[in-house]
């Protein structure tokens, strides 16, 4: 565990860049349509992104013996629906954040019709690049990211939101709604990297899938973490939005105390469920502890 925590920021690097140049390749030699829409769409994708989520898919993938090469379609896919998702929810009718990743979002950049076609064209694409890769499990990797995608994942989740705001949730539900909009699309970063290896009877699949419960819900705990005590110039947006909207978030519920110790069971939670992957499942214990200790 040791030697993987201190590998992991150079694996993290090397998957970034990695799925960097995927993602970059679709926007290369090919006749466009309409130019500013395919500007908004490379803004949008583009940049300075976590990429935890394609991440995931490589770790997961890795740890049931899939290749690299193999994993790529997943790994894309999975991120150009997080941008999609970030793209929409940035836009004056949702969130109406003005910055993300450090720069204007699309819609300031850009303008709000063409930043909904941005988002829409990416979640479209994801889709073609995944049935493109023609995997002998297309049929449930492509179930996996649409339920994530749609309204028993990120949809759901952003409506449940929309509709919280200004209302008392207990803890529970904050939880729903966070394992819809922020746990949803992690959970099926894990799933696709499972699947791209294994079928999905395979009993390790059921194990990831845990792992990817437990880590979604804490990764949205850090960042409720993080909009009260993080570095707005680290994050990249400002920090101090969800209270400024008077949205319930687990430090207000629980104190930032309260919160970072629901993280940590949950971080036990993760780890738990990778036992019956065995040293395989090293780098994503590494990962799972990354996800709850990052400062952005």
């Amino acid at each position: 565990m040791i030697d993987e925590l201190a590998e992991l920021p150079l694996r993290l690097d090397a998957d970034r860049a990695r799925v960097n140049a995927e993602l970059e390749g679709l926007f290369e030699h090919r006749d466009v349509g309409a130019e500013r829409l395919e500007a908004a769409m490379r803004y949008g994708v583009l940049g300075n992104g976590k990429r935890l989520r394609p991440v995931l898919v490589y770790a997961a993938g890795r740890a049931l013996g899939a290749s690299d090469e193999d994993l790529d379609p997943a790994a894309v896919a999975v991120e150009l629906i997080h941008a999609y998702s970030l793209v929409h929810d940035d836009l004056p009718a949702m969130d109406d954040d003005d910055l993300r990743r450090g720069q204007p979002t699309v819609h300031c950049a850009f303008d709000e019709a063409t930043a909904i076609l941005a988002g829409d064209a990416l979640q479209t694409l994801a889709f073609e690049y995944l049935a493109d890769a023609g995997h002998v499990r297309l049929g449930p990797m492509v179930r996996a990211l649409a339920q994530a995608a749609g309204r028993d994942g990120m949809a759901a989740g952003q409506a449940l939101d929309l509709a919280s705001v200004g209302n008392a949730l207990d803890v529970d539900s904050l939880a729903r709604v966070h394992s819809y909009k922020t746990g949803a699309l992690i959970r099926a970063s894990v799933r696709l990297g499972a699947l791209t290896a294994v079928p999905e009877t395979d009993p390790r699949v059921i194990a990831l899938d845990e792992y990817g419960a437990a880590v979604g819900l804490a990764f949205q705990i850090q960042d409720d973490i993080l909009d009260v005590t993080g570095d707005p110039a680290t994050l990249g947006k400002a920090s101090g939005a969800d209270a400024a909207r008077d949205k319930p978030t687990y430090p207000s519920l629980l104190g930032l105390d309260g919160a970072q110790a629901r993280a940590r069971a949950l971080l036990d939670d993760a780890l738990d469920a990778l036992a019956p992957l065995g040293e395989a499942g090293a780098p994503l214990a590494a990962l799972a502890k990354y996800m709850i200790e990052r400062d952005y």
